[in-house]
């Protein structure tokens, strides 16, 4: 451990159980000398462990619907209460379909779920940044940075309208990481992590094919949640002070591949059969 962040305060949003990316940063935070305050929706609470992690790492935990202002002020408030002043880093692990869920395909989207898919995934981020903005809520030189997937750039046609979603977040961190960086000192990055076995990735139908594709594909294979996780704690650092606007993949190299010989290979023996 290097202390990296001691001294530093901060909200995680999304940790749900120890698969989760959110879960991992948490106690990675922790280790490197970070406080926080964890937080999830609270059906999300319900369904996972997050009482667990909250006891490991010595945080509170504050229910809140990132999709509601009035939760979103009430979460800021206290965990500026809670924490002793202003935020240093914040993390924003959440993401949602309704279509994926119902098996809806992607030309025949039911809209309400579409809308409410959006705002969970997307429109969340812009809630949350708003709501720190306004509030002053962030320490001079503090950090923001949401998860996206590669989907937001290139078709992935099971991953459905959370492609939307992710490219829609990724713009919302450049768009409002100008006035953060202009008007705070605080920057804003989107990390667009390799395929992760998460108990949100689970629900997007051919996932594991996903997976095996892009470890095939990866130079040095595919980032797990820890490795996603300590990027997360770079960007949280001092270390990254001038990082801003970016969305920088953690992937293994994927984002920059073509194709791969372990992939072509996998072609060439199905023709041969």
């Amino acid at each position: 451990m290097y202390n990296l962040l001691k001294g530093k305060k901060g909200i995680i949003f999304g940790a749900l159980d120890s698969n989760s990316i959110a879960w991992k940063t948490a106690e990675r935070v922790h280790e490197e000398g970070g406080e926080f305050v964890l937080t999830n929706a609270p059906v999300a609470m319900r369904m996972g462990q997050i009482n667990e992690l909250a006891e490991k790492t010595g945080a509170q935990v504050i229910p809140a619907d990132a999709t509601n202002l009035e939760d979103l002020q009430n979460l800021v408030d206290k965990s500026m209460e809670i924490l002793g002043g202003k935020i240093d880093f914040v993390l924003h692990s959440i993401g949602m379909s309704i279509n994926v869920r119902k098996g809806n395909h992607y030309t025949n989207q039911n809209y309400d779920f579409t809308q409410k898919g959006t705002d969970v995934s997307a429109m969340s981020f812009h809630k949350v940044m708003q709501t720190l903005y306004k509030s002053d809520a962030m320490n001079e030189w503090g950090s923001i940075v949401a998860l996206s997937y590669m989907a937001a750039q290139r078709v992935f046609p099971d991953y459905n309208d959370m492609a939307d979603n992710k490219a829609y977040l990724e713009s919302i961190a450049r768009s409002f990481g100008y006035f953060f960086g202009k008007d705070k000192n605080v920057r804003v990055n989107t990390i667009s992590q390799s395929p992760t076995p998460t108990t949100a990735g689970s629900g997007v139908k051919g996932f594991d094919g996903f997976i095996s594709y892009a470890d095939k594909m990866s130079p040095l294979g595919n980032a797990t949640a820890l490795d996603c996780a300590n990027y997360t704690v770079s960007l949280f650092s001092d270390l990254t002070k001038r990082v801003t606007l970016q969305n920088l993949y953690n992937d293994g190299g994927f984002s920059n591949m073509g194709v791969s010989t372990a992939v072509m290979s996998a072609f060439v023996e199905n023709e041969q059969e």
